[in-house]
C-alpha cells in the first residue's frame, strides 16, 4: 500500500522501477488503503518520506530529499542561540496563554439530548444566546488600551523620559514640554477606541434585542434572542433571523419544507431547501401559522408539541456548517418512533427564513452556535510601517545610550556619574523625537480623509484609520468569488443541439420551434387523427428540429429543484396565499425559489421561451405550454446535486400519456460516459468553458413501467441499508445511468463585477499575487477564475484530486511538485487533509503558483490559509469579501476590505476599509496605499531627523563646554522648534506625490517597489543620519565661529539656521508641489519671525535685527543645504528613480 512504503534512498535503476511499480500499483483502484488512525501509526514511516522536488528524486542515486517537515528541523535548531534571538518571547506568550486557559477553563463540548420545550431538563449548563463582538468590557478598557499603545518601545520610551520629569534632580525642562504631545497621543487612541468599542456595543444590543416567539405549556410568549435557551420550542417568521442553532420541527408550507437563506453564513446567495422531521410535522394543522402576529390567540394546535414525549439527540457542536448527525425520538409512541437528522433538518444560526413560518427546538446557543464558532475574534491591526519605525526607534536609543556612555566617560565618571548619565540621556532624548507618533496618527487621518474625498471611488468608508500604509505593501490579496467577483446572477446564453446552436439573438427561433411543436402535440391530443398523418404537413427537417427543440426545452423545465412561490398582491388578505394554484398563476406575481442561481437561470429561460414552471410540490409539477395548456406531470424519483456525482436527476411521468421519463443533467466530464457515444459533446464543452460560460449536459431515457417498479424496489431497499448507505443507492441508480439520449448543452454565464478583468491584470501587473477562497462547487469556481482571467488561458490548471489519508496527500503533492507554472485548484476537504501533515510543503508548493482558488472553504478555512500565508512568507496579506462568512478571513488578514453588496453589511462593518465595487481595489492600492506608505515613510524619517539634527547640535554644545549636562535650548524655544515653528511644512508632506494618479494607474509596475520596503529600510535611515549629523554639526559650529561677544548670540544664530534649515530641507525633500505646501512655509517662517518679538528672554531683539545677524545666518544656513541639494541634482541626472523617468 502506498501508506506503507517508506521512500529510502534507491540505489539502482532496478530498485527504482521496482519501486515506482510498486508505488503507483498501490495507489490503483483496486488498492485497499489503510484508515486514518492507521496512518497515524505508521507517521515514524512517513516522517522518513519527504516530498521530493521531481520525478527524478525517484531513480537519484544522491536522493538529497529537499523539504523535511518544518517541525522537525525547528527542534532540531533550537538552543540558546534562538531563545535569544526571540525564543524568551514565545516562551512568555505559551505561558500567558496557558494561564488564560487555566483561568477561562474551556468547557469540554459533548453531545447532548435535548428535550422539546424543556430546558430545565439539559444535564448541563450551556452558553447564553448572546452575540458580542466587543473587545473590552468596562474593567478592562483603559488597560487594555494603554497597553495596545505603551506595548511599542517608542510609545514607552516617552512614558519612562516624561515620567522621569518629576524627578526634580533629573528634571530638564518644562513637564509640558513632554506631557503635552503624550497626552495628545493618549487622548486622540482612548477616544477613538471608545467610539468603535461604543458602536460595536450598539450593534450587538440591537441584534441581541430582538423579540422571538416561544411556544410554552402557558402559550405563546415574547422573547429577547439573548433569553433563549437550549431546549426552548421559538417560532420564526418569514424574513426573520434565526436566532440559535435549531431543528427543524414544523412549518407552515403544506410541502413540509421551507427555504432559508444563508448568505450571513456561507457567503451564498443561492436559497437551500429544508424539511421538517416528519414526525412533528404530521402532527394536527398549525391553526397558530394564520395568526402568527396574534400574541394573545392560543389554539389547541399550539399544545401538540407538548402532548408528546420526544427529545433530539445532538452531536457536539462543531465548525463544519455543512454536516449535522443527531436523531430524532419519541417515547410515547408504541414503539418508540426514531428519526435519522441530518443537515436539511438544520436551521442554522444567522440563516433567514425565506418562506413560511417554522418551528424549531434550540440545540446550541451562543458561542457553540455553528456561525459563532465560524468567527474569530476581532484583533489590533498594527502596520508593517509602524513595526519598521518601531524597530527604528531601538537602533535610536542605542545610539543615544552609546552617546550618553561617551559623554560620561569624555568627563571621567566624576561624581554623581549616574545622575549625569541619566541627564544626558534625557538632553539627547531629542534622538526619538516625541512629536513622531503624533505626526504619523495625523498623517494616517489625513490619508483616511484623502481616500474618503476621492470621487473616483465614492462611498468609500475607512474604519481602521492606523494602517492605511499597509494598502502599499500587499503581496497576496485573497478574495471571495460570490457577490465579489460577480454579481450572482445567472444569464442563460447559449442552446447547442449537436447539430445547430442558438444565441441570445437566436432565441426567438427556440420559442417559434416550442410553439409549434406544442400546437401539434395539442392538435394530436384533441383529434382522433393517427399522429403520421398529423404530422405529414409539416416540413420533415422543420419537424424534426422542432421536435428536439422542445424535447429538450421539456427536459430543462423538468429537471431541476426549483419551486415557484406565488406572493400575494399589496393589499390582499392572507387567504391568497392558501387560494388554489391555478388563480395564482400571474406572472408578476410568481418568483422562483432554488438551491443555485443556475437552476433558476435555466427555468426562467424556458419561461421566456414559452415552456413555464407554475406550480411544484415534493409530488408534482405543472408546465403551462404557450397556448395555455397545463402539462401536470408526477414526481417518482429525485436525485440530488452533489460535489462527488456532478449532477442531478429526477424521473417524472406524463399524466395525459402515463410516460416514465429519467432526465439527467450535470457536468461535462460526469455525463460522458452515461450519455450515447457522439463526436461534437466534448469540442464545445470545451468551446463554451473557454467563452467563460458554465456548461451543464442534459440527457433522458424512457423507461417502462417494468423498468421503474424495478428499479424502485432495489433503490427502496438500498436506501434501507445500514452499511455501506450511499455506495448502494449509487450502485442501484447507476443501472439507470446508461445509453441515455444526450439532447442538449446549456450554457449559462455568471455575470462579473463591472471591470473585474482590467482591476485583476492591474493588481497582478502590480505584482499582487491573488488567491480565490469561495465556498462553491469546484466547477463553478474553476469557471468564474477563467472568465475573470484570474487564471489566463495560455496558464494550465492543476485541479488537486480528493484526498482522505496522508499518503493519498503524499502521492498528490508529489505529482502536483512536478507541474510548472500552473494555477492550483484545491477543496476545502482536500486541503485540510494537507495541512494537517504537510503544512509546510502545501503553502510553499502554492506561494509558486500564479493564481490559488480554494473551494467549499468554510470561514474557519478562509482565515486559517490566510494565517499561514502571513506566518510562513512573513508578507502582508489583503482579504475582501462581502458576506458574513468572509469576516473571519477579513479580519485575521493585515488589511479586511469588505464591500456592501446583497449579502448585507456584515463584511463591511468588520473591515479595514468598506468599498462600493471590486473595481475601486485598484485605484485603492496602487494610488492610495502607494502614496500613503511612500508619504508615511519620508514623513517618519523626516520627524527623526529633525530630532537628529538638534541632539547632534546639544552633543556638539556639550563637547566644548567641557562635557556639561546644560541644554542648548530651553522652554518654549523647544516646544516651538517641534510645533509652530516646523510643524506644519514638516507635516504637508502628506500632501506629496510623485506621480499622478492617473499615471500609477497607468504603470501598477510602480507598485511593486514598495513590497521591497525601500522607501523605509536601515539604509535610507542612515543616509538620514548622516545627513543630520553634517547639518547639526555645520549650524553648531558654524554658529560658534561666527558669535562675537555673547553667548546668547549663539543661541540666536544656530536656532533660525535651524528652523530655516528644515523649512529648506521640506522644500528639497518635496517631489510636487502642493498651494498648501507653499502656505505652510510661509506661515511657519512668518510666525517664528513674529515671535521674535516676544522672546527677550531667549534672544537680544537688537542684535537680531541688524544685518551682521542676517549674513552670519545665511551664511550658515547655505553650507549646511547648498551640498544637499547639488548631490540631490546629480543623483536626479545619473541615477532618475523610476517614477520620474514617467513624469520628464
Amino acid at each position: 500500500m502506498a501508506d506503507r512504503i517508506p521512500l529510502r534512498p534507491v540505489r539502482g535503476a532496478a530498485a527504482a522501477d521496482r519501486k515506482r511499480a510498486a508505488y503507483y500499483r498501490a495507489a490503483g483502484p483496486g488498492a485497499t488503503r489503510p484508515t486514518r488512525y492507521q496512518l497515524e501509526d505508521e507517521s515514524a514511516h512517513l516522517d522518513e518520506m519527504p516530498l521530493m522536488m521531481s520525478e527524478e528524486g525517484f531513480e537519484n542515486d544522491e536522493s538529497d530529499y529537499h523539504s523535511l517537515p518544518r517541525a522537525r528541523i525547528t527542534q532540531r535548531t533550537r538552543g540558546l542561540e534562538w531563545f535569544v534571538c526571540g525564543g524568551w518571547k514565545f516562551l512568555c506568550t505559551s505561558c500567558c496563554d496557558w494561564l488564560i486557559n487555566v483561568c477561562q477553563r474551556k468547557r469540554e463540548l459533548r453531545a447532548r439530548t435535548v428535550w422539546l420545550g424543556h430546558p430545565e431538563k439539559c444535564e448541563e449548563k450551556h452558553p447564553r444566546n448572546s452575540i458580542k463582538n466587543q473587545k473590552y468590557n468596562v474593567f478592562t478598557f483603559i488597560p487594555g488600551v494603554l497597553y495596545e499603545q505603551f506595548k511599542f518601545f517608542l510609545n514607552l520610551y516617552f512614558l519612562v523620559v516624561s515620567c522621569s520629569q518629576f524627578v526634580p534632580a533629573l528634571k530638564i525642562g518644562y513637564l509640558y514640554t513632554y506631557w503635552a504631545p503624550l497626552g495628545f497621543v493618549l487622548a486622540v487612541t482612548i477616544t477613538r477606541e471608545a467610539v468603535d468599542e461604543f458602536r460595536r456595543f450598539q450593534r450587538d444590543k440591537e441584534v441581541n434585542s430582538q423579540l422571538y416567539s416561544k411556544l410554552t405549556v402557558r402559550g405563546k410568549v415574547q422573547v429577547k434572542s439573548s433569553d433563549i435557551q437550549v431546549g426552548d420550542l421559538i417560532i420564526v417568521e418569514k424574513n426573520q433571523r434565526v436566532p440559535s442553532d435549531m431543528v427543524f420541527l414544523r412549518t407552515s408550507e403544506k410541502a413540509g419544507s421551507c427555504f432559508i437563506r444563508t448568505d450571513q453564513l456561507d457567503g451564498e446567495t443561492d436559497w437551500k431547501l429544508k424539511v421538517a422531521v416528519s414526525c412533528t410535522q404530521r402532527l394536527p394543522a398549525l391553526g397558530f401559522m394564520m395568526s402568527a402576529h396574534k400574541v394573545e390567540e392560543n389554539p389547541p394546535s399550539l399544545l401538540d408539541l407538548f402532548s408528546i414525549n420526544a427529545y433530539v439527540h445532538a452531536q457536539k457542536p462543531l465548525l463544519d456548517i455543512h454536516s449535522f448527525e443527531g436523531t430524532f425520538t419519541r417515547e410515547d409512541s408504541d414503539p418508540p418512533i426514531h428519526e435519522s437528522l441530518s443537515i436539511e433538518n438544520t436551521l442554522w444560526a444567522s440563516t433567514i427564513v425565506a418562506s413560511g413560518t417554522v418551528i424549531g427546538v434550540v440545540i446550541y446557543t451562543g458561542k457553540e452556535t455553528r456561525s459563532v464558532m465560524n468567527t474569530s475574534n476581532p484583533q489590533n491591526k498594527v502596520g508593517l510601517l509602524d513595526l519598521e519605525l518601531n524597530q527604528l526607534t531601538k537602533a535610536l536609543f542605542l545610539a543615544l545610550v552609546a552617546l550618553s556612555v561617551v559623554m560620561v566617560t569624555l568627563q571621567g565618571f566624576v561624581g554623581p556619574w549616574y545622575r549625569n548619565l541619566f541627564r544626558f540621556l534625557l538632553l539627547f532624548s531629542y534622538i526619538i523625537p516625541i512629536s513622531l507618533r503624533v505626526n504619523l496618527d495625523m498623517g494616517k487621518a489625513a490619508y483616511g480623509w484623502l481616500i474618503m474625498a476621492d470621487g473616483s471611488i465614492p462611498g468609500t468608508v475607512v474604519r481602521t484609520s492606523t494602517i492605511p500604509e499597509e494598502l502599499g505593501r500587499l503581496v497576496y490579496l485573497l478574495t471571495d468569488k460570490t457577490g465579489t467577483l460577480t454579481q450572482n446572477e445567472m444569464v442563460f446564453k447559449r442552446l447547442h443541439l449537436g447539430t445547430v446552436s442558438y444565441g441570445m439573438d437566436t432565441m426567438d427561433e427556440i420559442q417559434s420551434h416550442v410553439r409549434d411543436s406544442c400546437s401539434q402535440l395539442h392538435y394530436q391530443a384533441t383529434t382522433s387523427t393517427p399522429p403520421r398523418k398529423a404530422q405529414s404537413s409539416a416540413p420533415k427537417v422543420k419537424k424534426s428540429v422542432s421536435s428536439r427543440v422542445h424535447e429538450a426545452v421539456k427536459a430543462i423545465a423538468l429537471c431541476h429543484n426549483v419551486t415557484p412561490v406565488y406572493e400575494p398582491r399589496a393589499g390582499g388578505t392572507g387567504e391568497a396565499e392558501h387560494a388554489e394554484v391555478d388563480q395564482d398563476f400571474s406572472d408578476e406575481n410568481r418568483t422562483y425559489q432554488a438551491a443555485s442561481p443556475d437552476e433558476v437561470a435555466l427555468v426562467q429561460w424556458t419561461e421566456s421561451v414559452g415552456l413555464t414552471l407554475v406550480n411544484r410540490d415534493l409530488t408534482s409539477m405543472q408546465l403551462r405550454t404557450p397556448s395555455g395548456q397545463i402539462l401536470t406531470y408526477s414526481v417518482l424519483q429525485t436525485f440530488p446535486f452533489t460535489s462527488e456525482s456532478k449532477r442531478m436527476g429526477v424521473i417524472v411521468r406524463d399524466e395525459s400519456t402515463a410516460e416514465i421519463t429519467f432526465y439527467m443533467k450535470g457536468a461535462d466530464v460526469a455525463m460522458s460516459t452515461i450519455v450515447q457515444y457522439n463526436d461534437w459533446l466534448e469540442e464545445e464543452c470545451g468551446n463554451m468553458a473557454r467563452e467563460g460560460l458554465r456548461t451543464l449536459v442534459v440527457a433522458k431515457r424512457t423507461l417502462t413501467e417494468e423498468q421503474y417498479q424495478d428499479f424502485e424496489s432495489r433503490h427502496a431497499q438500498a436506501r434501507l441499508s445500514v452499511h455501506d448507505r450511499a455506495l448502494k443507492v449509487a450502485a442501484v441508480l447507476e443501472s439507470l445511468e446508461r445509453d441515455m439520449q444526450l439532447l442538449c448543452v446549456t450554457g449559462v454565464e455568471d455575470r462579473l463585477q463591472e471591470h473585474v478583468r482590467p482591476t485583476l491584470e492591474t493588481l497582478r501587473n502590480a505584482g499582487i499575487k491573488i488567491w480565490m477562497l469561495t465556498g462553491d462547487k469546484l466547477e463553478t469556481a474553476t469557471c468564474i477564475a477563467k472568465s475573470s482571467h484570474l487564471v489566463s488561458r495560455t496558464q494550465d490548471i492543476h485541479v488537486f484530486r480528493p484526498v482522505t489519508s496522508r499518503g493519498e496527500a503524499h502521492l498528490e503533492l508529489n505529482a502536483f511538485r512536478r507541474k510548472h507554472d500552473c494555477a492550483l485548484v484545491i477543496s476545502g476537504d482536500s486541503l485540510e487533509v494537507c495541512l494537517r501533515y504537510y503544512e509546510h510543503e502545501l503553502v510553499e508548493l502554492a506561494c509558486q503558483c500564479p493564481a490559488v482558488v480554494c473551494c467549499r472553504c468554510s470561514p474557519t478555512q478562509k482565515a486559517r490559509i490566510v494565517k499561514l500565508l502571513r506566518q510562513h512568507t512573513h508578507r502582508r496579506t489583503c482579504a475582501i469579501g462581502d458576506g458574513g462568512n468572509d469576516v473571519s478571513m477579513i479580519q485575521a488578514a493585515d488589511c479586511g476590505i469588505g464591500i456592501e453588496g446583497k449579502e448585507g453589511k456584515a463584511a463591511s462593518l468588520a473591515a479595514d476599509f468598506s468599498i462600493q465595487r471590486f473595481e475601486h481595489v485598484g485605484r485603492l492600492l496602487v494610488v492610495h496605499g502607494r502614496s500613503s506608505y511612500k508619504r508615511s515613510a519620508a514623513l517618519g524619517q523626516f520627524v527623526m531627523h529633525r530630532g537628529l539634527v538638534i541632539s547632534t547640535m546639544q552633543a556638539v554644545f556639550s563637547s566644548i563646554f567641557y562635557f556639561a549636562s546644560v541644554p542648548l535650548y530651553q522652554g518654549f524655544l523647544m516646544v516651538g522648534y517641534a510645533t509652530v515653528y516646523t510643524m506644519f511644512p514638516v507635516f504637508s508632506l502628506v500632501l506629496d506625490q510623485d506621480v499622478k494618479p492617473e499615471m500609477a494607474m497607468l504603470y501598477p509596475e510602480l507598485y511593486k517597489d514598495l513590497t521591497k520596503g525601500r522607501s523605509l529600510s536601515f539604509k535610507t535611515f542612515f543616509i538620514w543620519v548622516l545627513i543630520s549629523i553634517y547639518q547639526g554639526g555645520i549650524l553648531m559650529f558654524g554658529a560658534l565661529v561666527l558669535f562675537e561677544s555673547e553667548f546668547v548670540h549663539v543661541v540666536a544664530i544656530s536656532f533660525t539656521a535651524l528652523v530655516l534649515t528644515e523649512l529648506l530641507m521640506v522644500a528639497l525633500t518635496v517631489r510636487t508641489w502642493h498651494w498648501l505646501m507653499v502656505v505652510a512655509e510661509f506661515l511657519s517662517l512668518g510666525c517664528y519671525v513674529a515671535s521674535l518679538a516676544f522672546l527677550n528672554e531667549y534672544f537680544d531683539v537688537a542684535f537680531i535685527t541688524t544685518v551682521t545677524f542676517l549674513w552670519k545666518v545665511s551664511a550658515i544656513t547655505v553650507v549646511s543645504c547648498l551640498p544637499l541639494y547639488v548631490l540631490k541634482y546629480l543623483k536626479r541626472k545619473l541615477s532618475p528613480p523610476s517614477y520620474s523617468k514617467l513624469t520628464s
